[in-house]
């Protein structure tokens, strides 16, 4: 007869599902903008310049935390498209401005109702009781985040092996 194997603890599993359910937005937001001729890239920086009109690129990949050649490329794929335009910064040659065109409207019409659409049918079965407690979580979380630093964890000694005749820390 075999014993019964123990669930997870939730804290064993949190991060991992919080990854995983990150991805799976992303892959079906990005799928759906790809029908508007979008990535999920450019409706970020789209949905920024609509709430932040001309910030300038080196703005935009601190906000979007992106490479500075990403948003690059980025900008150029949209200038391209007719929806943004990069003007010159007074007394800086090597700063632009970014700022939306009128034709950014529609496809900045379709990302809104996309986010509407999505968030209709991913937490019409969860409870506004649920999503609050969710909030707070993901809220504490990020605030956690900002605190740390790659150098802090890496020096925790749970990371450090464990020397002969010592045990590791639980």
């Amino acid at each position: 007869m075999s014993l019964p194997v123990p669930a997870p603890a939730p804290r064993d599993e949190f991060l991992g599902t919080l990854s995983l359910a990150g991805r799976k937005v992303r892959t079906l937001f990005d799928a759906l903008l790809r029908h508007q001729g979008l990535t999920l890239s450019r409706a970020r920086l789209l949905l920024h310049l609509s709430r932040h009109q001309g910030v300038t690129q080196t703005e935009l990949a601190g906000v979007l935390e992106l490479e500075p050649p990403t948003v690059v490329r980025l900008l150029d794929a949209l200038e391209r498209q007719g929806l943004v335009e990069r003007r010159p910064v007074p007394g800086d040659r090597r700063s632009k401005h970014v700022l939306l065109t009128e034709a950014s409207r529609p496809s900045l019409e379709a990302v809104e109702r996309l986010t509407v659409i999505m968030r209709h049918h991913l937490l019409s079965d969860i409870s506004d009781e649920d999503l609050g407690v969710t909030a707070r979580v993901l809220e504490r979380l990020a605030q956690t985040i900002d605190r740390l630093s790659p150098e802090a964890l890496l020096a925790d000694p749970l990371l450090s092996p464990a020397r002969p005749g010592e045990g590791r820390r639980p």
